[in-house]
């Protein structure tokens, strides 16, 4: 890996540029993801194809998505030697990745990558909402961020968000990565967390069942008599007193699994 390409180069603050430059750190994630030979990695932000180097030594095929297309050349020097790497040069929100998947011949699917932290949540909803088959996210965030992604019921960080990514992944922070591991230095320490795909929890109407949590914590500081305003307030009553509880809560002493029988038994009824 080659750290002395990026010498010169201009870093754009629209596009969140902190290169991760400990190698260290990048084999850790890399070892950590448990990403093999059978493994298609997804990566979204190449920078300077640091983590993709790694990668690219361990998986049998790494796909990056990079915004920058300044960087190209950079990419390319640093990637010369490696032939199992794809990079598409495109905003990856605006990508269709069930389509790029098609052509890979793999057993497991991981995105693996050093986020922007700008767009982190936008990133991982998509790769949600987009169903790609995948059975784990290894991704570096703002580490406050990654406090919320795993945060439990009546603290400050447990949020709508929160109950979404639980729905789907089991979640656990992996390490802790100081500022001065980048480059440039950002102003925050970050996190890598691990989101591993389970099917723990089922939802009659996942729909239903997603709404009602949105709108549930759609005022903060609101209890669920006002926040769900817009639903059969008797009916949602009736179902919280068979859990001993009332309409004067708030959507943050709820778990996941009550939400999920709100959300059930509201259909039910």
């Amino acid at each position: 890996m080659n750290q002395e390409l990026i010498r010169d180069f201009n870093f754009k603050k629209k596009f969140g540029q902190n290169f991760l430059k400990d190698e260290n750190i990048l084999r850790n994630i890399v070892t950590k993801s448990e990403v093999d030979k059978d493994t298609l990695v997804i990566e979204i932000g190449i920078g300077a194809a640091y983590l993709t180097y790694y990668l690219s030594e361990t998986a049998k095929n790494v796909l990056g998505y990079e915004i920058d297309e300044s960087l190209k050349e950079i990419i390319s020097d640093q990637l010369k030697e490696k032939d199992n790497v794809e990079i598409i040069y495109n905003d990856f929100l605006k990508t269709n990745p069930i389509e790029d998947i098609k052509k890979y011949d793999f057993k497991k699917l991981y995105v693996v990558a050093n986020l922007p932290y700008y767009i982190t949540t936008p990133i991982i909803t998509k790769l949600i909402e987009d169903k790609l088959p995948l059975q784990k996210i290894v991704v570096m965030v703002q580490k406050e961020v990654g406090d919320r992604f795993n945060a439990k019921p009546n603290s400050k960080e447990y949020n709508s968000l929160t109950i979404f990514l639980n729905y789907y992944f089991d979640i656990k922070k992996l390490m802790d990565v100081s500022r001065n591991c980048f480059v440039p230095k950002p102003n925050v320490d970050s996190a890598i967390i691990e989101f591993k795909r389970i099917n723990k929890y089922k939802a009659n109407n996942e729909e239903l069942f997603f709404k009602i949590v949105r709108d549930s914590f759609k005022f903060k500081r609101k209890n669920l008599r006002n926040n769900l305003k817009g639903y059969n307030l008797e009916r949602i009553e009736s179902i919280l007193k068979n859990m001993g509880k009332d309409l004067s809560v708030r959507a943050e002493s709820l778990t996941i699994e009550e939400f999920i029988e709100i959300s059930n038994k509201y259909e039910e009824e």
